[in-house]
């Protein structure tokens, strides 16, 4: 299977279901443990950089979020060789100053959603990753500089809460999240940036905010079509930071992300399961051996 040590993966949002400019040398069914990722990955070469995109609901958009299968689609970037993933998400803003259109690069995430799958941990084996700062530091600041090079505007810092869905928020639920200070609201990113950690991949989000959640009552309530229009003009955003961050030197990586299982792996290794240790040797294999 192809491998693309060291490259880029990008997990597209709704609304980014390609990648302009990306010359695709391949698509990959990639198999895994957990199932069947949300679609093949494309692979090819943006600026020089070797890219993994997936879309994240399936390229005519026939996932739901609370269906995704996200330790799959995770998996399957780590089986590539991707060490770092950008993810791009449509959110709603919960400040009046975040504007839709606007960029946000959220450094923190509360979780609101229910019985979703978020580690690949479990079934006799035992790890707890730190997840006090849950995006890495390193790829969040590059992506800051992109951002403004492709001429956003960008909030390089928030909180991003990741609700249920598929329907939008009450308006109690959005008056509720605005007194915890929350800055955008969303439905998928949470489990893939915990994933992401376990499986030592960069993780940072690219949250275009499409929509005044419905607390904003001077707006009219969130509706699929108002969504949908804004989220072609963000799609354009979207492809502009992308093609940016993927021409610059990122260089090696030397924040916690890369060794986030050093201390985090409780059970010993001669008590896990020859199953699991299996299932999980592309992500536990250096440390158990």
């Amino acid at each position: 299977m192809v491998r693309i040590e060291g490259g880029l993966g990008v997990i597209g949002g709704s609304g980014l279901y390609h990648m302009d400019g990306l010359v695709v040398q391949d698509e990959v069914e990639v198999s895994t443990p957990f199932g069947a990722p949300s679609d093949r990955y494309v692979v090819g070469e943006l600026h020089g950089r070797t890219v993994a995109f997936l879309p994240r609901h399936g390229r005519s958009h026939t996932i739901l979020p609370g269906e995704l299968n996200f330790r799959a689609n995770i998996y399957g970037f780590k089986k590539l060789g991707v060490e770092r993933i950008v993810s791009v998400s449509a959110v709603g803003s919960m400040k009046d100053e975040i504007e839709p259109m606007h960029v946000v690069l959220p450094d923190q995430f509360i979780d609101r959603t229910r019985r979703r799958l978020d580690t690949f941990f479990g079934d006799g084996m035992v790890a707890h990753v730190g997840f006090s700062d849950p995006v890495c530091p390193e790829l969040h600041a590059a992506l800051k500089a992109a951002s403004e090079a492709a001429g956003a505007t960008v909030w390089p810092e928030g909180t991003y809460l990741c609700m249920e869905g598929p329907a939008f928020s009450t308006r109690a639920e959005s008056h509720l999240y605005r007194s915890w200070g929350v800055s955008v609201i969303g439905m998928t990113n949470l489990q893939e940036a915990k994933l992401a950690r376990e499986a030592e991949i960069c993780y940072a989000t690219v949250a275009l905010v499409t929509d005044y959640d419905c607390w904003h009552e001077s707006e009219e309530a969130v509706s699929a079509d108002m969504v949908m229009a804004n989220l072609r003009h963000n799609a354009a955003t979207a492809q502009r930071i992308v093609s940016e961050i993927a021409g610059m030197t990122l260089g090696d990586r030397t924040c916690p992300c890369a060794e986030a299982l050093k201390t985090a792996l409780v059970t010993r290794p001669d008590c896990i399961a020859p199953a699991t240790r299996e299932r999980l040797d592309i992500i536990i294999g250096r440390y158990v051996e």
